[in-house]
């Protein structure tokens, strides 16, 4: 095939997308990579009730298709039910060993169930969020996210300078990750380390991260000139 005929064999726009295959299906119903693919076509369209009924059956057909569950509990994220996005994350490790994702996914949701009204039971939020996020680690040394949220959870239980060690090991991974860079100002401030904390805050905003302004005003009277 040219290179015109593949340009031309191409779908032009999302709904030729799914069309192309919703056609695949209809000559092979059972095969669940289709139906996953169909289900991100229509999760990017914003249809999120005919995706899950889509995703549903792509585990149906493969139920080691660990990204079909991830995709179900970010539906669930997107409508606000962390619970069922904890449980479709944990369901996508189980489907298959070592999945980095899930265990950073289900860390992030503990995280963001941490409301302040129960110090036990936030602290053993935060403590299982930290076992998740090492697991996603070592299933994937360059998961630069895992290393950013890894960070955030040892500042909410105070050690600042494991925050920071977490967040370095990202920044070497990814130097242009702003979320890291910012995380890494909040812990050298805690640490009293105003120039490194300055220089981070900044690369940060160099990045296009929008630094807290109470960052900045706490920052600000440790700077030169």
């Amino acid at each position: 095939m040219s290179d015109a005929q593949q340009k031309d064999h191409l779908p032009r726009n999302a709904d030729e997308h799914i069309a192309r295959l919703r056609h695949q299906l209809t000559q092979n119903s059972e095969c669940g990579t289709t139906h996953y693919n169909l289900g991100v076509a229509l999760v990017g369209k914003q249809e999120y009730m005919e995706a899950e009924k889509v995703l549903h059956e792509a585990i149906e057909h493969s139920p080691t298709l660990a990204e079909a569950y991830v995709l179900l509990g970010g539906i669930c994220l997107q409508r606000g039910d962390l619970e069922g996005c904890y449980r479709f994350n944990q369901r996508a490790t189980k489907a298959r060993a070592g999945f980095a994702e899930g265990y950073a996914n289900m860390a992030f949701v503990l995280l963001q169930l941490v409301d302040g009204k129960d110090f036990k039971e936030d602290e053993e939020k935060v403590d299982k969020a930290i076992k998740h996020l090492k697991k996603a680690i070592i299933h994937n040394k360059n998961f630069v996210q895992a290393y950013a949220t890894l960070g955030t959870a040892y500042f909410m239980k105070g050690l600042h300078a494991e925050g920071v060690k977490a967040n370095q090991e990202a920044v070497q991974i990814q130097p242009e990750f702003p979320v890291a860079h910012n995380n890494l100002a909040v812990g050298f401030l805690e640490l009293k380390d105003f120039p490194k904390a300055i220089y981070h805050c900044d690369k940060a905003r160099e990045l296009g991260y929008e630094v807290a302004p109470q960052l900045l005003e706490e920052l600000a009277p440790h700077r030169k000139g």
